[in-house]
C-alpha cells in the first residue's frame, strides 16, 4: 500500500501498526484541528513530501479522534511528529520545525 501524504480522521490500532511496519520511513504528525502551530506544520510537511517523494510516507493523525493511539505513544502536546521505520520509533519531536530540518532528520535517522 503506497501511502503518500494524507490526513487520517480515525484509524484502528491494527491499521496503524500495519502502516508503521513499512520498510519506507513513515512520519506521523499527531495534530489537532484547534491547534495553531499544527496548521503551520501542514504546508511544511507537504513540502517535505514534495522534496522526498516516494522515499517517505507522511500521515497526519487527529489526536482528538484517535485518543488510543495518541495515548499509546504518549503524545502530550501537539503537534508531535514521530518517525517510524519497520515498526521502530526512530525519532520524535513536539513543535514545528522547518522543512530543511525535517528532511535532514528523516535522512539521518532512516535507512534512506
Amino acid at each position: 500500500m503506497a501511502v503518500l501524504f494524507q490526513t487520517i480522521k480515525t484509524i484502528k490500532m491494527s491499521n496503524f501498526n500495519s502502516l508503521i511496519k513499512s520498510d519506507k520511513p513513515v512520519l506521523i504528525d499527531f495534530f489537532a484541528t484547534w491547534c495553531g502551530p499544527c496548521k503551520m506544520l501542514g504546508p511544511i510537511l507537504k513540502e517535505v513530501k514534495d522534496t522526498l517523494g516516494d522515499r517517505i510516507s507522511i500521515l497526519k493523525i487527529d489526536v482528538d479522534k484517535n485518543q488510543q493511539i495518541a495515548a499509546q505513544y504518549q503524545v502530550r502536546g501537539v503537534p508531535t511528529m514521530i518517525l517510524f521505520q519497520n515498526s521502530k520509533q526512530l525519532w520524535r519531536q513536539s513543535g514545528v520545525l522547518n522543512k530543511e530540518d525535517i528532511i535532514k532528520i528523516i535522512l539521518e535517522k532512516s535507512n534512506e
